[in-house]
């Protein structure tokens, strides 16, 4: 058992240090931070998409160091994942946070082409790990997204990465307290056992300026957030970054939040400081706790973490559900009937379709009739039954399990489109589909099998 994993039995509040691999420097590794077990984690291509990788990474430093690493499947596959696996498992590490991770430096826009940048989403990693055994598996979750549709569909997917195998979260950065309160609940009325950590930052105006102008996914910076960060720098207040943050991890801890991942504070002289005002406030109440961080943040309304909704929650287009029924009637009848499938197996059981003009053709057909309906990227493993008939391969980074935390107001993390899972999730509620966007886990499509025709595919595996 891994010392995380001993901290969670035991329910012991840690904290989890993390450390960017593209950073020149080696910092002391703390297993002790304010008083609280500390585990050092080690980020994933988070600078740049060439940033070494974790598991090198943690050869600077000592062997009996716990450490997490991050795992993301940006721009790689299942194969990847699973030489990783068995390099971690070489190395005696077995804690993982498993991502699917932002998009590539490199990929620059979302449109899909036969060269189109892979993601192997974390739902295909966790279930990949948990299959492997004896890794401590977790995974990220966003609450902190404000339009009904996307908050349903990070909902749906944490569903699946809970049955998928995860042991424990760590939401994305964020400052809500009421969101992170939200997430818990969640977990308490669905009869989780998994453990539940709060991704925290000092926030500085410099990093909030950063991540507005690099537009880092998933991540909500108030103009609030930013006036308020604006006064303390001209009043030369700006040592209250640290304490807010100190009191993110103390209220997290009242919560029953079983830790924090504290990101962007890998300087012994911040974590000095930082260490300082926890120890100065660990003694105060939830409610004292959140009254001072209410009065730091200037709270009012409580809706100064939130970004200012342009639209009202919105149903399906008629055009949507009658596209969803049309599809659905078709799928029933020329896939999912007994009488299909036997027509199917005796059409394809046939030699002739080994031949390569015969392959060609049919792979071109299914092409035609499927692209301009819904975007067939003839992936070979047609999963649109189980995506209430919306092509995963239409999502930039091809996920079929839901979508990545990247979103904003239901716009895709490319800003190119509207986020296909959020018109799921719509649908979906729309049509009392929700279970299956809640408890299918669909498998990553195989290299090998991308470029074939998944008719032929679906009707053959019908035999067994």
């Amino acid at each position: 058992m891994s010392l995380l994993s001993s901290y969670f039995q035991q329910n012991q509040f840690c904290i989890l240090v993390e450390y960017l691999t593209s950073l020149n420097e080696i910092f002391p590794a703390k297993t002790q931070f304010a008083g609280y077990p500390a585990v050092m984690t080690l980020a994933d291509r988070v600078h740049s998409d060439h940033d070494m990788a974790p598991l090198e990474a943690s050869k600077r430093y000592p062997l009996e160091v716990e450490k997490v690493l991050h795992f993301a499947g940006k721009g790689r596959d299942i194969q990847d994942f699973e030489i990783f696996l068995k390099q971690t498992r070489a190395a005696n590490i077995r804690n993982l946070l498993l991502l699917t991770g932002d998009k590539l430096k490199e990929h620059q826009n979302g449109e899909n082409t036969a060269e189109r940048s892979r993601y192997l989403e974390s739902v295909n990693a966790v279930m990949a790990a948990k299959k492997a055994g004896g890794f401590c598996i977790g995974v990220a979750f966003n609450p902190f997204k404000y339009a009904e549709a996307e908050r349903d569909a990070q909902y749906l997917k944490l569903h699946k990465k809970i049955k998928a195998g995860a042991d424990f979260i760590i939401t994305q950065l964020g400052y809500d307290i009421e969101a992170l309160k939200q997430a818990q609940a969640f977990l308490t009325q669905h009869h989780y056992a998994q453990k539940i950590l709060a991704c925290v930052m000092p926030l500085s105006l410099a990093r909030a300026k950063f991540m507005l102008k690099h537009k880092v996914a998933g991540i909500v910076i108030t103009p609030h957030m930013l006036n308020v960060l604006e006064e303390e720098k001209r009043a030369g207040l700006s040592e209250r970054v640290y304490l807010r943050c100190a009191l993110q991890i103390l209220i997290c801890k009242q919560l029953g939040f079983a830790g924090i991942d504290l990101s962007a504070c890998h300087k012994p002289e911040e974590q000095a400081l930082l260490e300082s005002y926890v120890e100065q406030y660990r003694n105060l109440d939830l409610n004292a706790l959140e009254k001072l961080w209410k009065a730091l943040w200037r709270v009012e309304s409580g809706k100064e973490f939130q970004p200012e909704l342009s639209f009202f929650s919105r149903p399906p287009s008629p055009s949507q559900l009658i596209k969803y029924h049309h599809l659905h009637f078709m799928h029933d009848a020329l896939f999912d009937s007994k009488f299909a499938k036997g027509i199917g197996r005796f059409i394809f059981n046939s030699p002739f379709w080994e031949r390569r003009p015969a392959a060609k053709t049919l792979l071109k057909t299914e092409y035609i009739s499927k692209h301009g309906v819904v975007g067939c990227e003839s992936c070979g493993q047609c999963r649109l039954g189980d995506t209430l008939y919306i092509c995963p391969e239409t999502c930039p980074k091809g996920l079929a399990n839901g979508p990545c935390g990247g979103t904003s107001l239901d716009r895709c993390e490319f800003g190119d489109r509207e986020c296909i899972h959020s018109v799921k999730a719509r649908i979906a509620k729309a049509v009392e589909q929700t279970q299956v966007l809640k408890e299918k886990l669909i498998p990553a499509v195989p290299i090998e099998v991308r470029g074939t025709s998944s008719w032929k595919n679906w009707y053959l595996a019908t035999e067994a």
